[in-house]
């Protein structure tokens, strides 16, 4: 069995062996590229008759966690051929794609897994969804007015304002992708071709007009109020009244779409606006972390509580992918935290999967203990929830 990357002449083949997990493309298979996309490393698995048996991409990502931008390796496209599932191809392929990752400084792992079963023993942890959710058109008119926020469609040189306000909720949030890099190099004239529209809230002030939401959006088919539904891509705001503007706009289309369908992940704070509880979840798409690095990930993120200064010992055993494993250090005081790793042994032990969910700060000390995810002494659980705790996991970028 051979590990190796992907090269052009690869393609035809893991075009058809993605197919056996990914369903065949609706026209056929995409033209060959010319060229290797930039920002996405394929990794295969070869048996020795040159046969495809295992394949996984990563992208080259950066992602929001503790209000700094972390390298990460989004992995997507897993695919195992049909005959050789339960074999164990993906743990060397996941190996070989980590140690790449980490060469090239991406200290997390995310991935968007179809069976939880399969990540989890490589180090995944489920933190958040991405879901889509389905709401009455005509609740959305009921929606209170905002009291000076107005709503505008996008133009091209609206299109830095509306990466400004993404970057300002993104930051705020743990989990959300920066969307920079080479996945996200459309020009804002691409960016609006893509959609129906893009929608702004916006604020008049001394100073001029201030963009304080945003919404892409299609209109969808038809004008059936019973069947015609809005397909609301993103929705972001910075204020109540961004939001409540949003809302109104979407339900200004009552008569010709009773339906909205909102791409969204965790609490979203747009559901407080609404007028009732109506938020029904149609698809959910798990995400899944890996800490890969543990020192350089904490040390990225930089984690700090105003007034607390603390060492915090830890360690992590039971990575069988990559070197997470051994004794840490988290220092926390004035400035952004550091994370090192020491040869002291001591404090608690967590398992991949516990680190990485106290890394997104979605579960407590005390329920990983409840789910043998941390083992070891307890004296420093309290300062690694207020370090780690706070934020909210966010997704809104499938891959």
């Amino acid at each position: 069995m051979e590990i190796r990357r992907l090269v052009l002449d690869d393609l035809p083949a893991s075009y058809r062996l993605s197919v056996e997990a990914f369903g065949s493309h609706p026209g056929g298979p995409p033209p060959t590229p010319t060229a290797l996309p930039e920002g996405r490393e394929v990794w295969l698995a070869v048996d020795d008759d040159g046969a495809f048996v295992a394949r996984a991409a990563a992208h080259s990502y950066a992602s929001w966690w503790h209000g700094r931008r972390v390298p990460t390796a989004g992995v997507a496209s897993v695919t195992v051929a049909a005959e050789r599932r339960g074999e164990g191809l993906l743990r060397p392929v996941f190996a070989a794609l980590l140690a790449a990752a980490a060469e090239r400084g991406e200290v997390l792992s995310t991935l968007y897994p179809t069976a939880n079963g399969i990540y989890r023993p490589m180090g995944y942890e489920v933190v958040t969804s991405f879901d889509t959710v389905r709401l009455a058109t005509a609740e959305l008119a009921a929606v209170r007015a905002p009291a000076a926020t107005r709503t505008r469609r996008a133009r091209a040189e609206d299109l830095p304002a509306v990466h400004e306000v993404y970057a300002a909720w993104a930051a705020a949030q743990n989990g959300p992708l920066t969307r920079t890099g080479p996945r996200f190099a459309q020009t804002p004239e691409e960016q609006l071709a893509d959609v129906t529209a893009i929608s702004l809230a916006v604020e008049d002030g001394a100073d001029g007009e201030r963009v304080v939401g945003f919404a892409a959006w299609d209109r969808g088919e038809g004008y059936d109020p019973a069947t015609a539904a809005l397909e609301v891509h993103d929705l972001v705001a910075l204020t109540a009244d961004g939001y409540r503007a949003l809302w109104r706009l979407f339900g200004s289309h009552t008569s010709v779409a009773g339906t909205v369908r909102l791409h969204t992940s965790g609490h979203d704070p747009a559901r407080q606006l609404l007028p009732t509880s109506t938020w029904q979840v149609e698809s959910r798409h798990p995400y899944a972390l890996r800490v890969s690095d543990p020192a350089g990930a904490l040390t990225a993120a930089g984690p700090a509580v105003p007034g607390l200064v603390a060492e915090v010992p830890f360690g992590v055993t039971g990575d069988p992918v990559g070197g997470a494993d051994g004794s840490y250090r988290l220092l926390l005081g004035d400035g952004p935290g550091t994370c090192e790793r020491t040869s002291v042994t001591g404090g608690p032990t967590f398992t991949p999967q516990g680190l990485a969910l106290a890394y997104a700060g979605v579960q407590s000390c005390a329920n990983l203990r409840m789910l043998g995810l941390l083992t070891g002494p307890d004296e420093h659980d309290r300062v690694l929830d207020a370090a780690l705790g706070g934020r909210p996991a966010h997704v809104r970028d499938y891959f």
